[in-house]
């Protein structure tokens, strides 16, 4: 029903389309911006569809699936079921990643000239080398698993932690999203990192590198950047940051993005809350950094860092002053 024949069986409603919103010199003026930003960025011409924050949600959903068919699928199946349903269900999610791996390389040869059958050859390779990966992610996770398992008393089980714990949510998206950066998708990459991040409140860049049995325990306000480097059986708890100086307009052009700016944390550190590294530091294997700490300078293996002690001292009619 139209606008009009509603407003016509409803006295209460207006007829919009006898009201002047002044649309006209808006839409003017929203086309000029957005031609003018398109200029900026040289991108004048046909307009560029980018990958799908909600597709992308759905393919992550549908690979962690396939990843933990028992625990995480939607039914019971039967054992000699279950490499069908693997199957069926990581066809879909390639051919959708596929979908939105032309995307992504569409908006980024926008200038360059690359053709259509080109950019499906790299896409489909990309897909490939993605399900390859698929199994190392697997492993991992199951470190990352047990680490938490073996570290958090109040975990009761392995399948708990899968099912309930944001770390690990996290920790999913990101080891998926690593592999799609590595393979030349660095914005779906991205995107697939700010799901996680709004679903757990946990930043990992996924370019970061993060090796096996990592154990984030509760997690919330966590931002790992993008060239931090965390090594084996590392634990960071609630708050802590592993950030870079602010980037300066040298750092933020340059054409070499892999010139370390954030913290390298080695074998068996553990991070608690709220502390903050800074910068392409190193901290030691075997330290405990404590919580609420600013560290900016290397600090050697088997360190303990925590706050200056408080102390607390009264003084009469000025003494000690």
């Amino acid at each position: 029903m139209s606008v009009s024949k509603v407003a016509a069986s409803d006295p209460t409603l207006q007829d919009v389309s006898a009201l002047d919103w002044g649309l006209k010199n808006a839409i003017t003026q929203l086309r000029n911006l957005r031609d003018a930003s398109l200029a900026a960025r040289q991108r004048l011409g046909s307009p560029v569809t980018l990958p799908s924050r909600k597709v992308l949600a759905s393919i992550i959903d549908r690979v962690r699936t396939a990843l933990f068919p028992n625990r995480l699928g939607n039914r019971k199946m039967r054992p000699e079921n279950i490499d069908n349903f693997v199957g069926n269900i990581l066809d879909a999610a390639c051919r959708d990643l596929y979908e939105q791996a032309l995307l992504e390389l569409e908006f980024n040869e926008f200038d360059a000239g690359t053709f259509e059958h080109q950019r499906s050859s790299w896409a489909e390779e990309i897909v490939r080398g993605f399900v390859s990966r698929l199994p190392r992610i697997r492993e991992l996770l199951e470190t990352d698993l047990r680490a938490v398992f073996e570290g958090d008393p109040a975990a009761t089980s392995i399948d708990e932690v899968l099912v309930c714990y944001p770390g690990i949510a996290a920790l999913i998206h990101y080891r998926l999203a690593h592999e799609l950066h590595a393979f030349g998708l660095p914005l779906a990459a991205r995107i697939i990192s700010e799901i996680a991040h709004g679903l757990t409140g946990i930043e990992i860049h996924p370019a970061a590198r993060i090796a096996e049995s990592c154990f984030i325990d509760h997690g919330n306000g966590i931002a790992i950047g993008e060239t931090a480097v965390i090594g084996k059986r590392v634990q960071l708890h609630r708050g802590v940051t592993l950030t870079a100086p602010r980037a300066t307009s040298s750092v933020k052009s340059a054409s070499d993005r892999t010139v370390r700016r954030h913290p390298l944390i080695e074998d068996d550190v553990v991070i608690y809350a709220g502390a903050s590294l800074l910068g392409p530091i190193t901290i030691g294997h075997d330290s405990v950094i404590g919580s609420n700490v600013w560290v900016g300078q290397n600090i050697p293996p088997n360190s303990v860092i925590s706050q200056a002690t408080f102390v607390h001292d009264i003084f009469h009619e000025g003494a000690g002053i």
